[in-house]
This record gives structure tokens, sequence and C-alpha cells, in this order.
């Protein structure tokens, strides 16, 4: 049988246990237990665990995150920024499952504590924050503006609501990286797999009406690596807080590659 054995400095450690909140009923306590990791210290990582004093914060996960911050361990880091499940900043991997902190309740995670963890196989800046640098280059190597060769109209390029609705479920990607981070296929070759969320969104630009420059999207696809990485697991899908299907736009990039050669 095969064994696999991490890094000594990887391995995670027991972490510190906070004090309960002074005064909270018991019943009103909600335990976390969130990885921690400084690269200052020299440590390795750790899983600390706190409790919420739910009648003192708001319902949402990263209500639980921004009391602890604020009440119990001010050294707590990680992103956090609209509060509404638009901007992607507090996409975590919370009980197992890769989602936001702030559209995921606390009654939402089953009996027990909370399990607050970086997105995987990601490079960790400090605590519940990664390294997201390989992913948005991936993002930006596909170009995602419109490109033309035709002269630019007076007032604004022309689409049918026909053309325009083509682009429902793939616009709507805030770029959390959920799903890139949940695909075995991009942990594993995340320098040459371009990943769901950057095909998602190459898909999207490939079937906008007004951009013209499709050939030269797909020839930028064309790789054994790029593209054809993706063998539908479907983790994507279940990851995307936003309901999208990065696993449908990939196979459709992959028929219209065959299209072109017919």
């Amino acid at each position: 049988m095969v064994q696999f054995t991490l890094p000594k400095n990887s391995t995670i450690g027991g972490g510190k246990e906070w004090p309960k909140p002074a005064g909270a009923a018991q019943d009103n306590l909600r335990e976390y237990k969130i990885y921690r990791w400084n690269p200052d210290d020299g440590k390795n990582p750790s899983i600390d665990t706190y409790y919420v004093d739910t009648a003192d914060c708001g319902p949402m996960i990263l209500d639980g995150l921004i009391w602890i911050k604020n009440n119990i361990d001010p050294t707590l880091t990680f992103r956090r920024s609209c509060r509404e499940g638009v901007c992607g900043s507090c996409a975590m991997n919370i009980d197992g499952q890769n989602t936001l902190a702030c559209t995921r309740a606390m009654d939402e995670v089953e009996a027990g504590a909370i399990k607050v963890n970086p997105l995987p196989h990601q490079p960790v800046v400090k605590d519940l924050v990664p390294d997201l640098t390989n992913f948005y280059a991936q993002y930006a190597s596909i170009e995602p503006w419109l490109h033309t060769t035709t002269a630019t109209p007076q007032k604004e390029w022309r689409q049918s609501p026909e053309d325009r609705a083509k682009l429902d479920g793939l616009y709507e990607c805030i770029l959390c990286a959920c799903c890139s981070t949940s695909c075995p296929s991009y942990w594993w070759n995340s320098d040459r797999f371009l990943g769901p969320a950057a095909l998602l969104a190459a898909d999207r630009w490939v079937k906008d009406s007004r951009d013209e420059a499709t050939g030269e999207r797909l020839d930028n696809l064309e790789d054994p690596f790029r593209l054809y990485r993706c063998h539908t697991i479907m983790n994507c899908a279940k990851a995307c807080p936003k309901g999208l299907n990065p696993s449908e736009a990939i196979a459709d990039l992959k028929l219209k590659m065959v299209e072109r050669q017919v």
C-alpha cells in the first residue's frame, strides 16, 4: 500500500483552546475550530478552538469569525468585504466544503464544532488567507475583455436579448476560487490547467456575440493541459456558491474545439 507523508513543517498540531466568554449562556455558545498559521513565528500550523456567543453576533459563520477577532483574538486573519455573497473575499473551507463564510449560516453546520480552514491546495499567506496569485494570473491569461476589429460604434455595441441570454450562468462568477480549489485536476496541475473558474470565464467571452476573437481565444486554449485536464468530476458545480456549472462551460469549449475542426 502506498503511504504518503506530509513534510514535517506542514503537519498540523494541536492549538490553543480559548476560554469561553464570561457571562454567556451555555445554550448560546458555538464552538469554532480554526486553522492557524503564522509564517513569522516558525511554528507548524495548528487548530485553535474558540467559543462564540451567538446571542451577541449575527447568524452567519463570518459573523462568528468577526466576533472572535473583535472579542477574543485580534490576531486571527481572514479576508472579507461585502458580506453579501458578491465579492468572494471570504471563501473558505467550512465543515469540509468550499463556500462563502458570509452566506453559510452557523445553523447549517450540524451540531458540533464549526471547522474552518483556508481554501485547500493553495499556498497559505496567514491563517485563513490563501495565496491566489496563480489563480488570478490564469484568469488574466484568458483576456477577459471584449476583443473587436471593427470600428467602435458611436454609442454602444448592440446585442440582441437572445444573444445576451447565452451569457446567463457564465457572467455571474465572483472569482471566489471555491470551484478551482475543489477540483482534483487543479490540485495536481494548477501550474498548467486553467481550472474551472478561468475556463468558465473563457466560455463567457467565446459565447459573447460582440466579441470578434473567437478563433484566437480557442487557439489560446488548445493545449493538452490548459483545457483538457478536466475529467468532469463535478466538484466545481457542487462547490459554487452562486449555483454555476463550470463543467458544462468546459464541455461547451471542448465541443467548440471539435466543431471548428470539422
